[in-house]
């Protein structure tokens, strides 16, 4: 059986579906505007997100079938192997840890045992090398968000040694209850909101494990993603000293176990909620409670690749803009209750994917760019974006000479939107590009509509944008323009609630693609002038990104 559609089958599709032409006032006047393919876009989401790609997951047969699929697809645009010696990839080599074997999982309190069945009440996993965990009356301390953030003012273990315990933390950080505070930058999440930051902390702690309690508000989603996430291998790049960096045991916990637990403690838990937003907060320890409980560890190297392709420039081949998004998912989990163990992934993140491939060829039918075009197809982004975060750290293309990139995430499948959303607005000069592209669409450009969900230290973006490289991130949101937009929004809700990080992340014919058609002629057009410009977008007074870009300044002419 065939896997892949031949290009006949994509062409046949375009004259069934058509095609979605937008923005020709975008273009120069002797520029062909921009033509985006919407039933080349849900072909390519319909393979990718098909059973037999078994959710894509990293370092098993279907990452080969993915590579093989975006390799031939950017070939045919017209893009060069974009890897080192001619290659399509990029070799990421992480650590995989498959934790099994769950047994005696447990809190102690005041004599009394509650019992934890992982996945239901815990979800508990490791990225420390070894063959097993056990940890026994392990004490638990409670404190606050987990932060240390000096620039700040700002630090919630004051000192108190959590060597060899279990610390306990609030999912985001202290603003999102209490925005008016405006310590954290009020409803937008910082980095010290992510989970990856609080677990990294703990390690530099010297703590002996995690829990961060969740909450579905401050998370951004439901038990349900935590379940599906972490009952699944997990995986980390090799580090030279992973003891140093990682704790023996990564959790998260039930709301209603948290708080019960702080009760039979002697505690109350919204009280210590409250007192965890000042700058005056001191670590809780819980009085005569503890945790016990051990795991089987496999661990295993392994190796997963980023995809790149490149379209070289004609006069100014060493400057690159890129265009990223990851092609991976979750893989093969834990049936849900319609018996479906397969993560397809289609909004997350064949979405993306196919957007890259679009994009890729109208590139490659459009006059040849002064600067280089490279696509790279992120591997492990649902791992901790361990792929771009291997790219960021060794660059095929410098970074100093990187102009800017474009990142892609989920994309909008549900109609034709009145605006662009700007995640992670103000950080560069980048948003007035974005805004001025969005009038000529005729929309408008507002910020991330939900900053306290973090979205911008949750996508591929984000390690490009740490080490320097001005990154947009957008995404079209905002009222729907066409009937039926209660249906619309009803289907962009029961996204978010559903099948985000489900097994009902599923393609659908019934798709209307003009919108993210829109979105990906946007970005199109912004690194269409770019990369036929001596422009070099710039950080933004303040931003924390800035200083990491301004010592190759010399290197950007």
């Amino acid at each position: 059986m065939r896997l892949f559609p031949t290009a006949a089958v994509l062409a046949a599709g375009a004259l069934i579906s058509g095609c979605a032409m937008m923005g020709a006032g975008a273009s120069a006047p002797d520029t062909p505007a921009a033509t985006f393919d919407t039933a080349r876009l849900s072909e390519h989401v319909r393979v990718l997100a098909d059973d037999s790609f078994q959710g894509r997951g990293i370092a098993t047969p279907a990452e080969d079938m993915t590579v093989r699929y975006l390799s031939e697809q950017y070939a045919a645009a017209g893009f060069q192997p974009g890897g080192r010696n001619g290659s399509w990839t990029q070799d990421v080599v992480l650590n995989r840890f498959t934790a099994s074997n769950f047994r005696g999982m447990q809190l102690e309190v005041g004599g009394e045992t509650i019992p934890l069945a992982q996945g239901q009440q815990i979800t508990v996993s490791t990225r420390l090398p070894g063959d097993h965990v056990m940890l026994t009356d392990t004490p638990l301390v409670f404190v606050g968000y987990g932060i240390k953030a000096p620039e700040r003012n700002w630090d919630d273990f004051k000192g108190v040694d959590v060597r060899g315990k279990i610390i306990v933390v609030l999912v985001n950080d202290p603003d999102f209850e209490q925005p008016e505070l405006n310590t954290f930058n009020g409803r937008a999440m910082t980095y010290y909101g992510r989970w990856t930051y609080k677990y990294e902390e703990a390690a530099r702690q010297g703590a002996a494990g995690v829990i961060v309690v969740h909450e579905t508000a401050p998370a951004s989603y439901g038990w349900a993603t935590v379940q599906n996430s972490w009952s699944t291998p997990q995986f980390d790049i090799v580090r030279a000293n992973a003891a140093a960096e990682r704790v023996a045991m990564e959790a998260w916990i039930q709301r209603d176990v948290a708080v019960d637990l702080f009760r039979r403690s002697g505690q109350d838990f919204e009280a210590l909620k409250i007192a965890a937003r000042s700058r005056d907060f001191r670590p809780v320890e819980l009085p005569g409670a503890s945790f016990s409980g051990m795991f089987d560890v496999a661990t295993t190297r392994v190796t997963t690749r980023n995809v790149i392709a490149r379209l070289p420039g004609r006069t100014h081949p060493d400057e690159t803009i890129l265009y990223t998004a990851h092609w991976d998912h979750i893989g093969v989990g834990e049936p849900d209750a319609n018996g479906d163990a397969i993560f397809n992934g289609a909004v997350d993140n064949a979405t993306g994917t196919a957007g890259l491939l679009e994009l890729a060829r109208v590139w490659g039918a459009a006059p040849r760019p002064e600067r280089s075009i490279v696509m790279i197809s992120f591997t492990a982004e649902e791992s901790g974006l361990l792929g771009s975060e291997f790219y960021a750290a060794n660059p095929v293309y410098p970074l100093e000479t990187t102009v800017a990139g474009f990142n892609i995430d989920a994309m909008n499948v549900y109609g034709r939107v009145a605006d662009v959303d700007i995640i992670g607005s103000g950080q560069s000069n980048l948003d007035a590009r974005v805004t001025a592209e969005a009038i000529r669409q005729g929309r408008t450009a507002k910020p991330d509509g939900n900053p306290a969900s973090g979205s911008y230290f949750r996508s591929d973006h984000f390690p490009l944008a740490k080490r320097g490289v001005p990154m947009a991130y957008v995404d079209g949101g905002g009222a729907f323009r066409d009937e039926p937009i209660a249906a619309r929004e009803a289907s962009r809700s029961e996204y978010s609630a559903r099948r985000y990080h489900q097994a009902d992340d599923e393609w659908s014919p019934d798709w209307d693609l003009r919108g993210q058609a829109e979105d990906l002629e946007l970005i199109f057009n912004i690194g269409r002038d770019l990369a036929n410009s001596r422009d070099w977008p710039e950080w933004m007074p303040g931003s924390e990104f800035g200083p990491a870009r301004a010592p190759s300044a010399s290197q950007r002419r």
